[in-house]
Order: C-alpha cells, then structure tokens, then sequence
C-alpha cells in the first residue's frame, strides 16, 4: 500500500511547485526585465533632454557649427563604447540627428520599429516583450524628444540581452535548486508520513498473519498512530482475545468430550465381548459392532490428539532432522515389508534444525503411515531429506492413485477423506494433527502431485529458530 501511497504523494507534491515554480520564474524574469528596461528609459530620458537644445539639423549648410550637437555626439559614442549599446536620435522622418556606432537606421521591423512608432504618438517604451534565457534578441526601447508641446525627434536604445539572459538563468537555476531541496525535504516528509501512516497497517497485518498460522497471543500496541488505526487495533486486540478464548473453549470441549466418551465406551465394548460369549461363533452382527466400536474408540484417541496438539506448547530444540527422519523410516520398513511397498530414504546423514522432536515423530509417523496406506503392492514410497537455504525439507512420495486439484485444497481437514478411498482405515484426522504438530513449532506441511503418480507430502524445518526450550514459540508483539 505504501509504494501506491506514496508516488501518490511525491506527485502531488512535484504539481504543487511546479505550479508555484512557474509563475514565479516568470515573474523573475520580468523584475530582470523591468529594471533592465527602467535603466534604458532613464538614459533615453537624458539624451532626449540633451536633444532638446538641438535646434540645426546635420549637414544643414547654412547651419554652421552646433556645439550642443557635438557634444550630444559625443554623449552617444560614449555611451555605445562603455556599454556596447546602440543609441541614436532620429527626426520624425528618420533622419539621423546623432547615431552611436555611425551608419546606425532606424530599424526597419520588429521591436526597434514599434517602439519608434510608440514613442512618436507621443509615448515612452513601456512593455517591451519578454526577453527569455534561450532567445538571442535585443530589447529596443525609445523616448520622444519634445520641444514646445510636439515630438521633434526620437531617442532609440537598442541593448544585447546577453547580461539579461545570463541573470535570468542564474536566478532561475537558484530556483530550480531551491525547489529541488524543497522536493526532497517533500519527498522525506512523505516517506515519514507514509511510515507513521503505514506503521500499525503492517503490525496489523503481521499480527493477523500470526493469528491465521496459530499464534494467537499475537497482539499490537494502540497507542500510536492516527486515532482511526488507534481504534482499529483496539478493535483488532478485542477480536483476538474472543477468538483465542472461542478456540480454547472449543479445544477443552473437544479434549474434555474425547475423555469422557472414552470410558463409556470402553465399558460398551466389554459388555459387547460379554455377550459375544453367549452367541455362535463368528456371529456377524457382533463382529460388525465390535468392528464400529473399535472405530468409534479410534476416532476419540485421534480428536483426543488433535485437542492436545492444537494446545500443547511445542518443546523446541536443534535437533539433527535427518536422524530422526533415518529413524522413522526404520520403524516403518518393517510395515512395508509386510504391505510389499518399497519404503526408502535418500539424503544426508546430518542435517540440524529447530524442531520439537517428539512432535516431528509422530508428524512424520502419519504422513508415512498415510503413504502406505494407499501405495499399491511392488510400488515405491521414497522419503528424503535436503537442505534448502534457511530450511530442512522432509519429502515422503508415494507411488499411489493420487489426488485431484480439488482433492490437493481439502487434504489436511478434519474429518476428510477422498469419496475414493473411503474403503481404508482411518479417522481423517491423521494430517490435521500432523500439521498442527508441526505449526507448533514453526514447521510447515504441504502436498503435491507426485509424478509421475501418486502424492508428495513436503515437512520444511525452520534452521534457525532462537533459544531452545519449551514452550510454543510467542508472537513479538507489533508496536505501531
């Protein structure tokens, strides 16, 4: 949720400044502009002065020598040389009063041409157009020179931007990098809001990732974070404790009703045997009851089992895996031998793992017990232990008909058996107490296809597992 959250954040964050970005280096460029503009006008406003007291027009022959004239002259070399900007006074005809570089017109387009026209209606330059870093251009501006009420003449500046341009740039890079740094402490604030944001959703998620595998004390703090998920943790800690209490209330009524019924029946099954006597031998009826009666005592030991299973605290330990594999299958050959199944093992001679020993027994015991119940004569069952990175992996393959797709999600439940082979023995309780045996120690048990037929069952040992001893390993609790 967090990498949807989050660029969700940093965009927004990036539209916010580039929509104040913008404006705003529009706006610098102006203020460059303006001032650059403002300079010219003034000298514009100068030399019209000058122009004022120049009553002769150039090569007039009967004009003489006009002094203003010269040093209005020189006033524009001056200028031109010192600053490297173009400046002439032209007559309302065009022609040139005073001219700095010499030859300099007035220019014939553009916006040399509409700052003449403006300034001869009577107006000074007020709006050149914007001067931008990646245009090579000039900025024209012009003055009217006023004598007696009406424009005589006109003052013309015509600047490189190349200084423009270059400030333009520079005040727009300190930007660019002040909005960049402001991106950034953006982008850190939207990973620590995320965080504070997304902090009890992973506790959440951990603690209810806990519960569904069996570790039911799994709890979070709620004093942190916003007051919602403050309130879903709350709620998530009350659904918890019902949860844990149902399931031990549900588990002592199971364990208790097994008990119970155990005693009753085993009286059932003597007065059976009893009345047996009185009866011909080989009496069908009763040896139908006595074979429901010693089915039914089967199916209590095995929820009597499953209730202590599911209850019991796993006795962790490092424990040589392959040993206690290698031994099993021993127990087991002589069951093979007398079904006619070949039974197995390939792998180390060694291989350590965090487990409780006595539980992985008696898991191993039926899912081998499981594999030979259902292999056919002369067909093999193969157990085999191997080292998988931050795993043992037990695997028991059998040779047998197999489950379907659909079979494969049932197996494990309660109570059941494929519709196909409910002529074999058994409570359909076996792998339920083998697998919570093994989620009691931090162990999985998992089916496949075998091929090419029959079924796989796979047990993974955790490596690594923390301090021995007993006790059910506890859920950390999650802080938010």
């Amino acid at each position: 949720m967090r990498t949807r959250l989050l660029p969700l954040l940093i965009v927004l964050l990036a539209g916010v400044l580039l929509a104040l970005g913008f404006p705003l280096a529009g706006s610098i460029a102006a203020a460059e502009q303006q001032r650059v503009v403002v300079d010219r006008i003034d000298d514009t406003a100068r030399f019209a002065a000058l122009a004022q007291f120049v009553t002769t027009r150039p090569f007039d022959p009967e004009a003489g020598t006009d002094e203003r004239l010269n040093t209005l002259r020189s006033e524009l070399l001056r200028y031109e040389e010192l600053y490297d900007i173009r400046v002439g006074i032209f007559y309302r005809d065009g022609q040139a009063m005073a001219v700095a570089p010499r030859r300099w017109t007035v220019p014939a387009d553009g916006e040399g041409q509409r700052a003449f026209q403006e300034a001869l209606a009577g107006r000074r330059s007020h709006d050149p157009g914007q001067v931008w870093p990646m245009q090579h251009s000039r900025l024209a501006v012009a003055s009217p020179v006023i004598r007696d009420g009406d424009v005589v003449a006109v003052v013309v500046t015509d600047s490189p931007t190349g200084q423009l341009r270059s400030r333009i740039l520079h005040s727009w890079l300190l930007l660019g990098a002040g909005e960049t740094a402001a991106m950034l402490l953006a982008v850190a604030a939207a990973f620590r809001l995320t965080g504070w944001v997304m902090r009890p959703v992973r506790t959440l998620d951990v603690a209810a990732h806990g519960i569904a595998t069996g570790l039911l004390n799994s709890r979070v703090a709620a004093d942190s974070g916003p007051p919602e998920l403050r309130r879903l943790a709350r709620s998530f800690n009350e659904m918890a404790d019902n949860v844990e209490s149902v399931l031990e209330q549900q588990r002592a009524f199971v364990a208790d009703a097994s008990h119970q019924l155990r005693n009753p029946l085993a009286a059932l099954l003597l007065r059976i045997d009893l009345l047996a006597l009185d009866l011909p031998p080989g009496h069908g009826e009763v040896a139908s009851v006595r074979t429901e009666g010693k089915r039914l005592a089967r199916v209590l030991d095995d929820l009597l089992d499953l209730a202590l299973a599911e209850h019991a605290e796993a006795d962790l330990q490092l424990a040589d895996i392959a040993e206690i594999v290698i031994d099993r299958v021993g127990a087991w050959s002589p069951v093979a031998d007398r079904e006619q199944v070949e039974l197995s093992y390939s792998g180390p001679t060694a291989a350590t793992g965090w487990a409780d020993p006595v539980a992985l027994s008696s898991a191993l015991d039926a899912v081998v017990d499981n594999a030979l119940k259902f292999t056919p004569e002369g067909s093999p069952v193969h157990v085999s232990v191997e080292v998988e990175g931050d795993c043992v992996g037990i695997t028991v393959a059998d040779g047998g008909p197999g489950l379907t797709d659909e079979e494969l999600t049932r197996i494990g439940d309660r109570f059941w058996r494929s519709s196909r082979h409910q002529n074999v023995s058994g409570s359909g309780l076996g792998l339920s107490i083998s697998r919570a045996l093994l989620a009691a120690g931090g162990a999985t048990l998992t089916y496949a296809p075998n091929q090419p037929r029959g079924l796989r069952a796979v047990i993974k040992v955790p490596r690594h597992g923390g301090e021995g001893g007993a006790g059910r390993p506890r859920a950390v609790e999650a802080h938010s």
